[in-house]
């Protein structure tokens, strides 16, 4: 259909509306200014166009969302729609009318709009996109379990920069916290601390940036606040010996009958750098063993395709393929991917005495060691299935025995031109060092 073209709504129409790779409409040919958005993530919004002030085409355009496809009818819709152009027609202005009412919007309202209409990326690649579903879980939750908790009644207007340094302050210090248990094996654990602070202000500063799109606040208090917008760079990664303690603790849990599928998830992580769920639900159908590759389909950056190391593929290989199901490893029972990785990492954590070792941690590794034993960051960025090379830049810490080594042998080398012969000895001495400290990375290896 082309850009212009309309059509008469029915339901039969819009329910045979596909979603597509970016939003697009469908406009009304009973009612002039009526249509309906169909947005990638299957979305479907009835909304009405008009110009204000009466009409013109000097005059602003407006939109006014009507409502979801499936709480109204389409002629239920199409009603709403015919009073909304007839308040316009007589010098209303309904969409300037409801902007006003809105900036009189509690938070905890915003943040109901904000799951509704604006939980999309805001910036890079994947702009405009719908927020991966996990992703709109986690960020919700926070936003219900700090913002809604702590500042939900206020006005969105009334907010100044004080007022978020106050709140995080208040998540830092576990103002927000809670222990609550909802029934049988359901229980609601909300930390506070440092770093909920800095992902949870990250939250609200979208959404205050969402709210600025549409007109419901003029500026973004967060921008001015006084509070640290970054995390500290993560450091942790395993040394040599920790990967070994982490290898026989998964060969002993092994030996002992703990859930094969959990040992292979955890061994799988620390060979491939992928991120938990990427191996946790992984399918068969993005495991390329002909050309040694994973074609993840829906990582956090989009698709993706991953090198697959040998070790890692031999793993695979020995996995047996369940019938009818097309997860690498299914669930114990019903149809979906094993859930029980979570209990078998903390067992090999606890055998391998790793406290605080998490999966991500074995990411950090692999980039480490990487960038270490001199792979250049691009590879690196590849293994990692990074698109910009700064964040492969955040994980890339280097071994101290090899870093040690290279400082050795510049100071050697500088030692020499500034004490010419009588520097011999000390740059004798500094390639000694360097050479022992070689072999004791090639002994870790």
């Amino acid at each position: 259909m082309s850009k212009g073209s309309r059509i008469k709504l029915t339901k039969t129409v819009i329910d045979q509306a596909v979603a597509r790779t970016a939003r697009y409409i469908l406009w009304d040919s009973v009612v002039p200014g009526f249509g309906i958005r169909i947005e990638p993530a299957a979305i479907k919004t009835y909304f009405v166009r008009y110009r204000a002030d009466g009409g013109g085409r000097s005059a602003p355009q407006r939109l006014v969302t009507v409502g979801r496809h499936g709480l109204f009818t389409v002629e239920e819709a199409r009603q709403k729609a015919k009073v909304i152009l007839g308040e316009a027609a007589i010098g209303d202005d309904p969409a300037k009318r409801k902007a006003q009412r809105r900036r009189e919007l509690s938070m905890s309202d915003l943040i109901d709009l904000y799951e509704e209409e604006g939980c999309f990326i805001q910036r890079g690649r994947r702009q405009g996109e719908p927020m991966k579903e996990l992703t709109k879980r986690y960020t919700l939750a926070r936003l219900r379990h700090h913002v809604v908790s702590l500042l939900g009644k206020r006005r969105i207007g009334g907010l100044l920069p004080g007022d978020i340094e106050n709140f995080v302050r208040d998540v830092s210090n576990g103002k927000s916290a809670k222990d609550e248990k909802l029934g049988r094996r359901r229980r609601i654990i909300v930390r506070g601390g440092d770093g909920a602070a800095r992902k949870v202000f990250r939250d609200l500063s979208a959404v205050f940036s969402f709210a600025g799109r549409r007109g419901l606040v003029d500026e973004n208090p967060c921008d001015r606040a006084a509070v640290r917008k970054t995390d500290n760079q993560k450091s942790r990664y395993l040394a040599k010996e920790e990967i070994g303690r982490l290898g026989a603790a998964c060969d002993e849990l092994e030996a002992e009958g703990a859930n094969r599928k959990g040992i292979d998830i955890a061994r799988l992580w620390a060979l491939t750098g992928c991120r938990r769920q990427e191996i946790a639900e992984l399918k068969w159908s993005e495991v390329d063993f002909d050309r040694g590759l994973l074609i993840l389909a829906d990582s956090k950056t989009g698709k993706s395709i991953r090198p697959l190391g040998v070790a890692a593929e031999t793993i695979l290989r020995r996995i047996q393929k369940k019938a009818d199901c097309d997860f690498v490893f299914p669930a114990d029972t019903g149809d979906g991917a094993f859930q029980g990785a979570k209990g078998v990492w903390r067992k090999i954590v606890a055998r391998a005495k790793l406290e605080g070792v998490t999966p991500h941690t074995l990411r950090h590794t692999l980039a480490s060691m990487a960038i270490s034993s001199g792979e250049p960051m691009a590879m690196t960025g590849a293994i990692l299935g990074h698109a910009n090379p700064r964040s492969t830049a955040i994980y890339a810490h280097v071994d101290h025995d090899p870093a040690k080594k290279s400082a050795d042998r510049v100071s050697a080398m500088i030692a020499d031109a500034l004490a010419g012969l009588t520097g011999r000895v000390e740059m004798d001495h500094a390639k000694r060092v360097a050479d022992r400290a070689d072999d004791r990375w090639a002994d870790a290896l």
